[in-house]
């Protein structure tokens, strides 16, 4: 009986190992305040809002911490938008090689 247990246990590892979740530092290097940050699976527009905590993030090098769902994979779409109106989207990101997002990269000259 034991044994059945142990067996579905170690058929379950890699669905779960698959599904864990992520977390990225997000560095708001740009001038202007982020007041959302969105992420959805690469390539779709499944975007789900990601906390920033309780109040825009700061420009010039404030950084915070958000949690990602492991369960759409490594790459992402990250939609970024700003107080002073500007949005940017970075297509294809990817959550498992890089730790760090900086907004200030992506927005034009």
């Amino acid at each position: 009986m034991w044994r059945r247990g142990l067996l579905f246990a170690c058929a379950m590892l890699p669905a779960a190992a698959g599904a864990q979740t992520r977390y990225l530092e997000i560095y708001n290097d740009a001038p202007s305040s982020l007041v959302s940050l969105a992420a959805a699976p690469a390539g779709t527009d499944a975007y789900r809002d990601l906390a920033l905590g309780d109040r825009p993030l700061q420009g010039g090098g404030h950084a915070v911490t958000v949690e990602l769902d492991g369960k759409a994979g490594c790459r992402r779409d990250l939609r970024a938008t700003f107080a002073d109106g500007r949005q940017t989207v970075s297509r294809g990101f990817d959550v498992c090689r890089y730790r760090s997002y900086h907004t200030g990269r992506v927005l034009p000259r």
